[in-house]
């Protein structure tokens, strides 16, 4: 693995990415890679630097971080002129690694290095949302999960807390703390000349099966297979929703009557009250918002 940019985010893993990195990088040059670094210094940095890293004729652009940074670097490679000539590569370093779950990329940073030296690279697909923010049409890809309702509701309170704990239980406490006032909401779902009107806990749209640190929202969603897998929570009551909470774990909530999963390759959702959109853990604005599929295109070490 030769001509690569590490994009490194000092503060992924609770902190930790920072204190790794050393290590890293020596690992890195005694598996005889050649590559220049980077530290992030804010939110979307790393878009910015691997769109430059792209443009720039870096045949392999590695995010060094969790799953937030490897969205931004996908989107920087995504937006640049030279998508078909780079690969995205991935250290995992952060607290919830759902992506590398759905793709097959070792958790352990020493092997993920390996990979990167030893490794093939594969198309995977992309997704695209479309939504409003401070009534501004805008755009973001997305490589693993993105969607609207509880899920986002949860999001938002983990950012207002501490991330400082790691792992899944920021994730854990915010369900806990977003079950005590959230309200289901009713949206409209159209998929093709099909629309439906329905209260939801939540809708996700999965490229990848994991998500909220180790979660089986979409049991049988592949990165390859040209189809976004739709996962559709009707109307549940609190304590019937904190029931099924831990079958997502399993991937055994699709059993649910009021959980339905289908797969589709772009759809649109709707509703009368801002609805905030969220995707790989980031809050990104809100509705109406479009959720479509690119099918392979961005290329990824494994």
């Amino acid at each position: 693995m030769q001509n690569a940019k590490f994009i490194v985010n000092p503060v992924a893993g609770a902190l930790s990415t920072k204190k790794k990195w050393p290590l890293i990088s020596s690992l890195l040059k005694h598996l005889g890679v050649s590559f220049d670094y980077q530290y992030t210094e804010g939110i979307g940095h790393a878009i910015e630097l691997a769109k430059d890293a792209t443009n720039r004729g870096y045949d392999h652009v590695v995010a060094v971080g969790g799953d937030g940074t490897i969205n931004e670097v996908a989107n920087g490679i995504l937006t640049s002129k030279s998508i078909a000539s780079t690969t995205l590569g991935v250290i995992s370093t952060g607290t919830g690694s759902d992506f590398i779950r759905s793709v097959g990329i070792p958790h352990d940073y020493i092997e993920a290095c390996s990979c990167l030296s030893q490794g093939q690279s594969k198309p995977v697909d992309i997704g695209v949302v479309e939504y409003q923010k401070n009534n501004i049409p805008m755009q973001r890809y997305f490589i693993n999960t993105a969607g609207i309702g509880f899920d986002a509701a949860v999001i938002s309170s983990v950012e207002k807390s501490s991330k400082r704990l790691g792992g899944t239980i920021p994730f854990l406490l915010g369900v806990l703390r977003t079950l005590v006032t959230y309200r289901n909401k009713v949206v409209k779902v159209t998929i093709g000349d099909n629309e439906e009107s329905k209260k939801v806990v939540m809708v996700m749209v999965a490229n990848g099966r994991y998500g909220g640190g180790g979660m089986k929202f979409a049991p049988t969603a592949q990165l390859d297979d040209g189809l976004l897998d739709m996962l559709i929570i009707s109307d549940m009551g609190k304590l019937e929703l904190l029931k099924a909470f831990p079958t997502v774990y399993k991937g055994t909530h699709i059993n649910n009557p009021k959980v339905k999963l289908l797969q589709t390759d772009h759809v649109k959702i709707d509703s009368l009250e801002k609805i905030p959109v969220y995707a790989d853990g980031e809050l990104l604005g809100e509705g109406p918002i479009v959720f479509r599929l690119l099918p392979a295109m961005l290329r990824i070490k494994v």
